[in-house]
């Protein structure tokens, strides 16, 4: 089990006139053997993030620590740290075998002849419920849901400490989703991973993370264990995502404006000054007249004070514990 922690991470693209900053400034941490779900609207900079843990895309700013070590100082080939892309139908080469595709990215320590090799394809794709004769079939031949299980089995292939689920059930039938959303689950509990598990899906978050992190325009606005922050949610962009969610009855339910339906979501390459969310905010100055500090005044500097860490001047602050610390 490892501990990944983004440290200040920003990711840039572009220069200077032109430049859009996709990932600003994140702080974010997915404790050793347990599942951090990432949840934002799309274009929020999750998928960025995740391609920089795992070397696609270039930091300009920040570090990205497995254990304290930076991630940019470990094997390029064989990192402790794998992922598993959104489309299962583009991370496979059409023109090898499944086999072939798990074999390559088995550490050359383990490669002792084709005989172990197969033995160890077998045993990975029986691990992700797949028939050990799948290996000789080419990723054209199989479903979607089972192009995602290879996939998973290559990424478990490379012994990893730490295993980021980017969207990996946005692009399969609903039939098959709850099937590889428990064999995620299986997996990492079996193995004891640390996972960064993506998703624009707050039920699916739920079903699967110990911790959520909530990402608006390329920052963590809000994050903390599943069942506090869905039970009391500190920003009024992860109460917005709430309120989208279809559902019968809430134990949630905070007498608070529905986000302004007239507001147009910002520009990522000119974002606002101030708080990012505010020319969308129920609880900003839009709404609340007197509230301006929205505009002037990044929240995200006070964030260590509040629960959840939100980005919100007007979430409530921390209760000082027992012993007065806070």
């Amino acid at each position: 089990m490892s501990e990944l922690v983004f440290d200040d991470v920003s990711v840039r693209y572009g220069s200077r006139r032109h430049a859009l900053t996709a990932v600003a400034g994140a702080h974010l941490t997915v404790p050793s053997g347990q599942v951090v779900g990432l949840v934002g609207e799309s274009g929020s900079g999750k998928s960025t993030l995740a391609r920089a843990a795992v070397g696609l895309a270039p930091l300009a700013r920040g570090r990205i620590l497995l254990d304290g070590t930076d991630v940019r100082a470990l094997p390029r080939r064989h990192r402790p740290l794998q992922m598993v892309f959104q489309d299962p139908y583009a991370s496979l080469d059409p023109r090898m075998t499944v086999g072939a595709s798990i074999a390559e990215a088995l550490p050359r320590a383990r490669d002792r002849g084709r005989a172990d090799r197969r033995t160890e394809v077998a045993r990975l794709l029986d691990q992700v419920n797949l028939d050990p004769d799948r290996a000789s079939m080419l990723p054209g031949q199989l479903s979607g849901g089972q192009r995602q299980r290879v996939a998973v089995a290559r990424a478990l292939a490379g012994r990893p400490q730490v295993v980021i689920a980017d969207e990996i059930t946005s692009a399969l039938d609903v039939s098959v989703q709850g099937a590889v959303l428990n064999l995620m689950r299986d997996v990492q509990r079996r193995l004891r991973l640390s996972m960064l598990f993506i998703s624009h899906n707050l039920a699916v978050v739920r079903h699967l993370s110990d911790h959520i992190a909530v990402m608006y325009l390329g920052a963590i606005v809000e994050a903390g264990p599943t069942e506090q922050v869905l039970a009391d949610p500190q920003h009024p962009y992860t109460r917005d995502l709430l309120a989208a969610v279809p559902r019968r009855t809430s134990a949630w339910d905070i007498a608070t404006e529905p986000a302004l339906d007239t507001a147009e979501p910002a520009d990522p390459h000119h974002p606002p000054t101030g708080c990012a969310y505010h020319p969308r905010c129920p609880a900003g100055p839009l709404a609340h007249a007197g509230r301006d500090v929205c505009r002037t005044t990044d929240p995200a500097v006070a964030a260590a004070t509040r629960p959840h860490r939100a980005a919100c001047h007007f979430a409530l602050p921390k209760e000082p514990r027992e012993d007065g610390s806070s």
